[in-house]
């Protein structure tokens, strides 16, 4: 598992009661040379460093999500 270079943001994961999300960036996620990408981890238990969820995502592709994950949060 790749660790995040820099966390931006860690907040509360809502409906539990330790778990976090954690917002930031991994340098070279996939090996040397490799591009930078935004990452999102999901723990269940905050004070661990074990992920149950994860998502990385380009930087040529964080706007087109921001904006689909606004259009779901309409829809739920």
């Amino acid at each position: 598992m790749s660790k995040l270079s820099k966390v931006i943001k860690e907040i509360s994961l809502d409906g539990n009661k330790d778990g976090c999300i954690r917002v930031g960036a991994i340098d070279e996620p996939y090996g040397k040379e490799s591009k930078s990408v935004a990452s999102i981890a999901v723990s269940l238990q905050s004070g661990s460093d074990e992920v149950d969820w994860k998502v990385h995502i380009p930087k040529a592709n964080i706007d087109d999500v921001i904006e689909a994950l606004k259009a779901t949060k309409e829809q739920i």
